[in-house]
């Protein structure tokens, strides 16, 4: 932690969640990126969508270049108390549950869909090649 660097506590930077008053936390330290809405590549939406938890993986996923980074330390505010953010859920929501569920009964029927339809094309084509060698003859 940065020396004289003012601590905030998690539940005071969620309320800043606002096109007119954004803060995120990302490794640890608070930014008040209020002044970079506008002209944020990604638009405000964005940084919007960051706030209200720690945003440190949304930002690296993102793969920022050094100059982003660099440009940081201009909104830069201060340090996250660690002990006031909230610890990640370790389990899955219950509707990602039924959606695999329902996904295992429709990969079953697209496997047996994948079996039947080249037989049924197969059978086909040795009726329809019967059928016009008895005309044929």
């Amino acid at each position: 932690m940065a020396s004289g660097a003012k601590v905030h506590v998690f539940e005071e930077v969620v309320k800043h969640n606002k096109t007119k008053d954004c803060w995120l936390v990302i490794s640890g330290k608070v930014y008040d990126v209020t002044p970079f809405m506008d002209d944020h590549p990604g638009g405000d939406e964005v940084l919007l969508a960051a706030t209200g938890k720690d945003a440190t993986n949304d930002f690296e996923d993102v793969g920022h270049s050094d100059a982003a980074r660099e440009m940081m330390d201009q909104y830069y505010i201060g340090e996250i108390d660690p002990a006031t953010v909230p610890l990640k859920r370790t389990y899955p929501p219950p509707s990602e549950h039924i959606a695999y569920n329902a996904n295992k009964t429709s990969d079953f029927g697209i496997k047996i869909l994948q079996f039947l339809v080249p037989l049924l094309i197969l059978g086909l084509a040795f009726a329809v090649r019967h059928y016009t060698k008895e005309k044929l003859s």
